[in-house]
């Protein structure tokens, strides 16, 4: 298996939707939306097993001292085998200086960023208004 991590922002709106649908992100169900977010995020990052998009991950910022990750997935196929951390590698290749790194994590995606470097921030609680159902 060669993966490879890009910054290419050509992706075809059905990669991005059958990569969506396959864990189950309730932002699937918004194509128009989804594509639009993320081809005019701050970064986007995308793993490739040839031609086949199997990862993605996004930033929101204000280019210079804060960012926010909305977005990160790997392929239910592909997890495990440390694509996800290759993002957020070059994630951090970007924004490793930065004042403030922040996101937001649940399930097992908690332990999975703790074993990236991230760690709670202090006593705060996050909070959302939130239109999607699988958390």
């Amino acid at each position: 298996m060669t993966i490879t991590i890009s910054d290419r922002r050509d992706i075809q709106l059905d990669d991005i939707i059958d990569l969506y649908r396959a864990n189950k992100w309730s932002s699937a169900d918004k194509p128009n939306e989804l594509y639009a977010a993320l081809t005019n995020s701050h970064s986007l990052f995308s793993a490739w097993d040839n031609d086949k998009l199997i990862g993605i991950g996004n930033a929101i910022s204000d280019g210079h001292l804060v960012v926010y990750y909305p977005h990160l997935l790997v392929h239910p196929d592909y997890q495990g085998n440390g694509i996800g951390q290759m993002i957020v590698e070059k994630m951090q290749e970007k924004y490793g200086h930065f004042h403030m790194q922040m996101l937001t994590a649940d399930g097992k995606a908690i332990d999975f960023y703790n074993k990236v470097g991230f760690v709670r921030a202090g006593q705060t609680q996050p909070m959302w208004i939130y239109k999607g159902d699988e958390h």
